[in-house]
Protein backbone atom coordinates (compact mmCIF):
# COMPACT_ATOMS: atom_id res chain seq x y z
CA UNK A 1 0.00 0.00 0.00
CA UNK A 2 1.16 3.16 -0.82
CA UNK A 3 0.43 5.43 1.82
CA UNK A 4 0.47 9.08 0.79
CA UNK A 5 -0.15 12.44 2.28
CA UNK A 6 -0.33 14.64 -1.14
CA UNK A 7 -0.78 18.30 -0.79
CA UNK A 8 -1.15 18.16 3.08
CA UNK A 9 0.83 20.28 5.38
CA UNK A 10 2.27 19.14 8.56
CA UNK A 11 3.39 20.31 11.78
CA UNK A 12 6.27 18.25 13.60
CA UNK A 13 7.63 19.48 17.46
CA UNK A 14 10.49 17.68 18.45
CA UNK A 15 11.60 17.16 14.78
CA UNK A 16 16.03 18.02 15.14
CA UNK A 17 16.33 14.42 15.25
CA UNK A 18 15.58 11.04 15.62
CA UNK A 19 11.79 9.89 15.16
CA UNK A 20 10.51 13.61 14.43
CA UNK A 21 13.09 13.97 11.65
CA UNK A 22 12.28 10.70 10.07
CA UNK A 23 8.90 11.42 10.05
CA UNK A 24 9.49 14.88 8.34
CA UNK A 25 11.43 12.83 6.07
CA UNK A 26 8.69 10.32 5.36
CA UNK A 27 5.82 13.12 4.82
CA UNK A 28 8.12 15.11 2.08
CA UNK A 29 8.70 11.68 0.59
CA UNK A 30 5.04 10.83 0.55
CA UNK A 31 4.05 14.20 -0.63
CA UNK A 32 3.29 16.88 1.90
CA UNK A 33 3.05 20.75 0.25
CA UNK A 34 4.67 21.45 3.51
CA UNK A 35 5.75 20.50 6.53
CA UNK A 36 7.35 22.71 9.86
CA UNK A 37 9.45 20.80 11.66
CA UNK A 38 10.51 22.90 15.51
CA UNK A 39 12.92 22.57 18.37
CA UNK A 40 14.01 24.80 21.18
CA UNK A 41 17.47 25.52 19.89
CA UNK A 42 18.22 27.12 16.68
CA UNK A 43 21.30 24.79 15.68
CA UNK A 44 19.94 21.67 15.95
CA UNK A 45 16.23 22.95 13.85
CA UNK A 46 18.70 24.64 11.05
CA UNK A 47 20.88 21.49 11.09
CA UNK A 48 18.44 19.54 10.85
CA UNK A 49 16.56 21.61 7.66
CA UNK A 50 20.07 21.29 6.37
CA UNK A 51 19.40 17.84 6.39
CA UNK A 52 16.04 17.64 5.05
CA UNK A 53 16.98 20.07 2.24
CA UNK A 54 13.23 20.58 0.65
CA UNK A 55 11.80 24.00 0.06
CA UNK A 56 8.94 22.76 1.81
CA UNK A 57 10.23 22.57 5.28
CA UNK A 58 10.15 25.51 7.64
CA UNK A 59 12.39 25.62 10.45
CA UNK A 60 11.50 26.99 13.30
CA UNK A 61 12.56 27.83 16.97
CA UNK A 62 9.88 26.58 19.74
CA UNK A 63 9.51 25.27 22.96
CA UNK A 64 7.43 22.88 23.49
CA UNK A 65 5.75 23.50 26.69
CA UNK A 66 4.93 27.04 25.56
CA UNK A 67 1.19 27.97 24.77
CA UNK A 68 2.49 31.32 22.89
CA UNK A 69 5.27 29.43 20.69
CA UNK A 70 2.80 26.51 19.39
CA UNK A 71 0.38 30.01 18.37
CA UNK A 72 3.24 31.13 16.56
CA UNK A 73 4.15 28.51 15.07
CA UNK A 74 0.51 26.83 14.25
CA UNK A 75 -0.16 30.75 12.67
CA UNK A 76 3.41 30.83 10.58
CA UNK A 77 2.71 27.17 9.09
CA UNK A 78 -0.98 28.37 7.87
CA UNK A 79 0.78 31.55 6.64
CA UNK A 80 3.29 29.78 4.85
CA UNK A 81 1.87 27.12 3.67
CA UNK A 82 -2.49 27.67 3.45
CA UNK A 83 -3.11 25.02 5.93
CA UNK A 84 -2.12 22.97 8.93
CA UNK A 85 -3.58 19.22 8.49
CA UNK A 86 -1.26 17.46 10.73
CA UNK A 87 0.12 17.79 13.63
CA UNK A 88 2.65 14.95 15.20
CA UNK A 89 3.08 15.98 18.92
CA UNK A 90 6.64 14.15 18.72
CA UNK A 91 8.36 16.72 21.56
CA UNK A 92 9.29 14.75 24.29
CA UNK A 93 12.01 15.11 27.86
CA UNK A 94 13.51 12.45 30.63
CA UNK A 95 15.18 14.47 33.11
CA UNK A 96 13.93 12.44 36.27
CA UNK A 97 15.68 9.14 36.48
CA UNK A 98 14.69 7.21 39.41
CA UNK A 99 12.00 6.00 41.69
CA UNK A 100 8.74 7.88 41.95
CA UNK A 101 9.16 7.80 45.88
CA UNK A 102 12.43 10.07 46.29
CA UNK A 103 13.08 11.19 42.38
CA UNK A 104 13.72 15.46 42.21
CA UNK A 105 10.44 17.13 41.77
CA UNK A 106 11.69 19.30 39.69
CA UNK A 107 12.48 17.36 37.21
CA UNK A 108 9.50 15.04 37.61
CA UNK A 109 7.34 18.79 36.75
CA UNK A 110 9.38 19.49 33.84
CA UNK A 111 8.83 15.88 32.18
CA UNK A 112 5.14 16.20 32.98
CA UNK A 113 4.79 19.91 31.96
CA UNK A 114 6.93 18.83 28.30
CA UNK A 115 5.21 15.16 27.83
CA UNK A 116 1.98 15.66 29.15
CA UNK A 117 0.92 19.61 29.00
CA UNK A 118 3.25 20.90 26.11
CA UNK A 119 0.64 18.04 23.58
CA UNK A 120 -2.41 19.37 24.81
CA UNK A 121 -1.01 22.88 24.14
CA UNK A 122 -0.32 22.20 20.54
CA UNK A 123 -3.46 19.88 19.88
CA UNK A 124 -5.21 23.38 21.21
CA UNK A 125 -3.01 25.78 18.96
CA UNK A 126 -3.92 23.37 15.38
CA UNK A 127 -7.46 23.27 16.51
CA UNK A 128 -7.99 26.44 17.20
CA UNK A 129 -5.71 27.95 14.40
CA UNK A 130 -7.07 25.60 11.60
CA UNK A 131 -8.93 22.22 12.30
CA UNK A 132 -11.55 23.01 14.26
CA UNK A 133 -12.88 24.74 10.75
CA UNK A 134 -10.93 21.98 8.00
CA UNK A 135 -10.78 18.88 10.09
CA UNK A 136 -6.99 17.30 10.08
CA UNK A 137 -5.23 14.63 12.05
CA UNK A 138 -3.43 14.40 15.06
CA UNK A 139 -0.78 11.98 16.35
CA UNK A 140 1.08 11.77 19.39
CA UNK A 141 4.23 10.23 20.29
CA UNK A 142 3.38 7.92 23.32
CA UNK A 143 5.84 5.12 24.64
CA UNK A 144 5.39 1.48 25.57
CA UNK A 145 5.90 2.88 28.96
CA UNK A 146 2.78 4.97 29.03
CA UNK A 147 0.78 0.81 29.13
CA UNK A 148 3.14 -1.14 31.44
CA UNK A 149 4.98 -0.46 34.58
CA UNK A 150 8.93 -0.25 33.98
CA UNK A 151 12.17 0.65 36.72
CA UNK A 152 13.67 3.88 36.49
CA UNK A 153 11.55 5.34 34.38
CA UNK A 154 8.16 6.50 36.48
CA UNK A 155 8.04 9.74 36.02
CA UNK A 156 8.47 9.39 31.89
CA UNK A 157 6.40 6.44 32.22
CA UNK A 158 3.33 8.31 34.15
CA UNK A 159 3.50 11.26 31.23
CA UNK A 160 3.33 8.76 28.47
CA UNK A 161 0.09 6.97 30.37
CA UNK A 162 -1.51 10.67 30.13
CA UNK A 163 -0.35 11.70 27.00
CA UNK A 164 -2.84 8.19 25.58
CA UNK A 165 -5.52 9.35 28.09
CA UNK A 166 -5.72 12.32 26.38
CA UNK A 167 -5.54 10.97 22.91
CA UNK A 168 -8.61 9.56 23.87
CA UNK A 169 -10.42 11.91 24.71
CA UNK A 170 -9.13 14.53 22.30
CA UNK A 171 -10.28 11.94 19.64
CA UNK A 172 -13.60 11.93 21.10
CA UNK A 173 -13.92 15.67 21.68
CA UNK A 174 -12.30 16.27 18.56
CA UNK A 175 -14.54 13.96 16.57
CA UNK A 176 -15.33 13.99 13.57
CA UNK A 177 -13.23 16.69 11.98
CA UNK A 178 -10.07 15.64 13.73
CA UNK A 179 -8.70 11.98 14.25
CA UNK A 180 -6.16 11.96 16.89
CA UNK A 181 -4.58 8.98 17.33
CA UNK A 182 -0.70 7.75 18.95
CA UNK A 183 1.77 5.58 18.21
CA UNK A 184 3.79 3.74 21.25
CA UNK A 185 6.94 3.16 20.78
CA UNK A 186 9.60 0.80 22.51
CA UNK A 187 13.33 1.37 22.73
CA UNK A 188 14.23 2.78 19.57
CA UNK A 189 17.95 4.01 18.87
CA UNK A 190 17.59 7.94 19.49
CA UNK A 191 19.86 10.09 21.59
CA UNK A 192 16.97 10.80 24.31
CA UNK A 193 16.67 6.79 25.01
CA UNK A 194 20.46 6.21 24.50
CA UNK A 195 21.09 4.72 28.18
CA UNK A 196 18.24 1.72 26.90
CA UNK A 197 20.66 0.80 24.51
CA UNK A 198 24.03 2.26 24.23
CA UNK A 199 26.49 -0.48 25.07
CA UNK A 200 23.92 -3.19 25.66
CA UNK A 201 22.51 -2.90 22.16
CA UNK A 202 22.44 -6.93 22.08
CA UNK A 203 20.77 -7.65 25.29
CA UNK A 204 18.18 -4.94 24.70
CA UNK A 205 17.43 -6.29 21.30
CA UNK A 206 16.85 -10.04 22.66
CA UNK A 207 14.49 -7.97 25.15
CA UNK A 208 12.24 -7.58 22.07
CA UNK A 209 10.83 -10.61 20.00
CA UNK A 210 11.60 -9.30 16.94
CA UNK A 211 15.02 -9.18 18.18
CA UNK A 212 15.92 -5.83 16.71
CA UNK A 213 15.65 -2.01 18.48
CA UNK A 214 13.70 0.34 16.79
CA UNK A 215 15.22 2.57 14.14
CA UNK A 216 13.40 6.33 13.78
CA UNK A 217 11.89 5.51 10.65
CA UNK A 218 10.04 2.42 12.30
CA UNK A 219 8.14 4.58 14.06
CA UNK A 220 8.23 7.49 11.31
CA UNK A 221 5.97 5.24 8.95
CA UNK A 222 3.58 4.40 11.54
CA UNK A 223 2.74 7.97 12.38
CA UNK A 224 2.81 8.63 8.27
CA UNK A 225 -0.05 5.58 7.99
CA UNK A 226 -1.95 7.46 10.90
CA UNK A 227 -1.88 10.69 9.71
CA UNK A 228 -2.65 9.75 6.21
CA UNK A 229 -6.16 8.74 4.59
CA UNK A 230 -5.09 5.43 4.36
CA UNK A 231 -6.56 5.79 8.43
CA UNK A 232 -9.65 7.44 7.71
CA UNK A 233 -11.78 5.15 9.56
CA UNK A 234 -9.09 5.01 12.86
CA UNK A 235 -8.94 7.66 15.76
CA UNK A 236 -8.70 6.90 19.49
CA UNK A 237 -6.37 4.28 18.54
CA UNK A 238 -2.78 3.70 20.12
CA UNK A 239 -0.71 2.01 18.26
CA UNK A 240 2.22 0.21 19.91
CA UNK A 241 5.36 0.29 17.85
CA UNK A 242 7.56 -2.04 19.71
CA UNK A 243 9.32 -4.91 18.46
CA UNK A 244 6.56 -7.15 19.87
CA UNK A 245 6.96 -5.97 23.25
CA UNK A 246 3.47 -5.23 23.62
CA UNK A 247 2.23 -8.57 22.62
CA UNK A 248 4.42 -10.93 24.27
CA UNK A 249 3.50 -9.24 27.52
CA UNK A 250 -0.28 -9.84 27.01
CA UNK A 251 0.34 -13.58 26.01
CA UNK A 252 2.68 -13.86 29.37
CA UNK A 253 -0.18 -12.50 30.97
CA UNK A 254 -2.50 -15.09 29.76
CA UNK A 255 -0.32 -17.89 30.33
CA UNK A 256 1.50 -18.14 27.02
Amino acid sequence: MDVRVDGRVALITGASRGIGEATAAQLLASGAAGVTITSRKEPNIAEAAARLNDDRVLALVARADREADADAACAATVERFGSLDILVNNAGTNPAAGNLADVDLGAVGKTWEVNQLGPLLWARSAWKHWMAAHGGSIVNVASVGGLRVGPILGAYNVSKAALIHMTYHLANEMAPGVRVNAVAPSVVRTRLAAALWDGIEEQTAKAHPLHRIGEPDDVARSIVFLASDAASWITGVVLPVDGGVTGASAARGLGG
